[in-house]
């Protein structure tokens, strides 16, 4: 007979198995984002016929700055101090929620793709305002501009993921990687469409080359790094690691959806073991592909960007068009 007041884990997710899972993924998280990093920047480093740094360089630019002293100015309000950790734990919240390993994950229940929208637009919420709090010139042009890029991105963003869950019938991303994944082989239009929209915004979101350059240091066209001038020490680590944890979590997002083959299913531990080193050659596919993308194309103009995220939404809008009208 079943105990009086139900299982202990009212959910299947809800069990050992599940936190350990989400403590891996965890893991996989905190150490594969910077490791994602230097990836990439070794890649455009080779095809750019340069010296590569080495594969642990942000390993070591991060222990370089949570050792050194963070400079604050004087007349920085609180948000300028907790901005940092709020991002931080955003993107690191945003990596948890989406299934890398494993769709054996307690916070599935309580997180959809909604949620993960709304992390990215907290985080990004916080940086600009603590651009903005010290008042300096630069501060507060990256921070229009981030507001400017999250506006257009978001809902880019939005159209992308409800075109996944139009196919799964549900938000939640763990359902979606399941049903995803258990689908003939088959290329569809609208997440074809979605594709081209996903990889667009995931440009945009991660400052990347045609709408932003990580490695320019001219104010002037700046976003992302506009943000984050009055940032030093321990402050600066932790901005620079959410940057990589959000690169890492928009791959393992677009790994989800259009590549879900490998994802363990719950309490397949065969499966779990071989989710790893799978996830370890899709990112690093996914990296070697940013890298070539930013080595071919130029960074374009800020006035043109408003048109390159617009078609992304319009490629959004049109995927969920297509599986609507189609069923495909």
């Amino acid at each position: 007979l079943p105990h009086p007041r139900g299982p202990p884990f009212p959910h299947p997710g809800m069990n050992l198995e599940g936190f350990l899972a989400q403590l891996l993924a965890m893991a996989v998280a905190l150490a594969g984002a910077p490791l994602l990093s230097g990836w990439v920047n070794q890649c455009r480093a080779w095809m750019q016929n340069r010296r590569a740094p080495p594969l642990a360089m942000p390993f070591r630019t991060l222990h370089k700055l949570f050792w050194k002293e963070s400079v604050v100015a004087h007349d920085a309000s609180p948000i300028f101090r907790i901005a940092p950790y709020i991002v931080f734990g955003c993107m690191l919240l945003a990596s948890l929620i989406i299934p890398t390993l494993s769709t054996n994950l307690p916070m599935a229940p309580a997180a959809d793709a909604i949620a993960l929208v709304g992390l990215f637009g907290i985080a990004r919420l916080f940086i600009s305002l603590a651009a903005m709090d010290i008042g300096t010139a630069f501060g507060t042009l990256g921070a229009r501009r981030e507001m400017l890029v999250g506006f257009l991105a978001e809902p880019a963003f939005l159209m992308v993921l409800f075109t996944a869950s139009l196919i799964s019938s549900s938000t939640s991303l763990a359902t979606t990687v399941s049903a995803l994944a258990h689908r003939e082989f088959a290329i569809l239009p609208s997440l074809a469409f979605a594709g081209i929209a996903f990889t667009m915004v995931s440009l945009a979101e991660n400052a990347r080359v045609p709408v932003d350059n990580p490695a320019t240091h001219l104010e002037l066209t700046m976003i992302h790094e506009a943000l984050i001038l009055e940032y030093s020490g321990r402050h600066l680590a932790l901005i620079e690691w959410a940057a990589s944890l959000k690169l890492f979590a928009y791959s393992c997002a677009g790994i989800a959806i259009f590549f879900p083959w490998g994802i363990a299913q719950a309490n397949d531990h065969v499966a779990l073991l071989w989710a790893l080193p799978v996830l370890a050659a899709k990112l690093a596919v996914g990296g070697f592909t940013l890298a070539l993308i930013e080595t071919i194309l130029a960074k374009m103009r800020i006035f043109r960007v408003p048109e390159f995220l617009a078609t992304a939404f319009l490629l959004g809008v049109l995927a969920i068009l297509v599986h609507l009208l189609l069923g495909a």
